[in-house]
């Protein structure tokens, strides 16, 4: 059985974790299988968004136990590799998480841009617990997300967010009453404007919203933003979206 899928819906790359036997717990081979999904949406012209989500019970559960008792540093780093493609897809990523996100699984959803969630979505550190460091990045997403308090309560104190308390922390960015079907469907609507949006624009739009992230000044960010502007200016995209807009303009006159 083919472990991740990829389906393209209306400019949007679902791809699905899909071992529920085990409760989509990751494997070297599902890391690999997962980071070339990643890169046939951005090898894919007409792909403009990815969603990523697990075939319930679970969004994923983290990584397979027996491969990680045997791990040493090449082996975490390969388990790292597929929710690591997600941390760095140069196309916009949504986490559409209807079970639980367990450690690696966590770092899976945390990786996204946005998160959507379901009723029984649950997102679970568990490092601690299995007395495991954290890994992939894990704190360094977690607390950019929901700041070091929050943060340290998953991580040290086993606390466990649902859907509801996920939403009201940042963690994610909406809930979504409904079976799987139904939250995949939210999260390629909500990709919507993305899937339609000129390509080359959408993946300068993300790389400047990374850099501006990392920059302190007000002046800085609008040097940045100016030259990715400018340039977008001389695209022949910009120039029919602009005559549409303006012929919409005229209409409503």
């Amino acid at each position: 059985m083919t472990e991740v899928l990829l389906d393209r819906r209306d400019g949007v790359g679902v791809i699905t974790l899909n071992a529920p036997e085990r409760r989509n717990a990751l494997t070297l081979e599902m890391s690999a299988e997962l980071a070339a999904a990643v890169r046939a949406c951005e090898d894919d012209p007409a792909t403009n968004a990815i969603v990523v989500t697990g075939t319930p019970p679970a969004f994923c559960a983290g990584a397979d136990l027996t491969l990680l008792g045997e791990s040493r540093e090449e082996g975490l780093r390969a388990i790292y590799a597929g929710f690591l493609a997600v941390a760095n897809s140069t196309l916009p990523t949504i986490a559409a998480v209807s079970g639980a996100a367990v450690g690696a699984g966590l770092n899976l959803a945390l990786a996204a841009d946005v998160r959507i969630a379901g009723p029984r979505a649950r997102f679970d550190a568990r490092f601690l617990q299995l007395g495991i460091h954290p890994g992939g990045g894990m704190t360094w997403m977690l607390q950019r997300l929901v700041g070091p308090q929050a943060a340290t309560a998953m991580t040290l104190f086993g606390k466990i967010p649902d859907a509801a308390e996920a939403l009201r922390l940042g963690l994610v960015h909406l809930t979504v009453d409904g079976d799987q079907d139904a939250l995949v469907a939210a999260a390629v609507e909500f990709a919507g404007p993305a899937a339609v949006a000129p390509s080359e624009l959408l993946k300068s739009i993300k790389q400047t919203m990374r850099t501006t992230w990392a920059t302190d000044s007000h002046a800085d960010a609008v040097e940045i933003e100016l030259k990715a502007q400018v340039a977008s200016m001389d695209t022949p995209e910009f120039a029919q979206l602009l005559e549409r807009m303006k012929a919409r303009i005229s209409g409503q006159a």
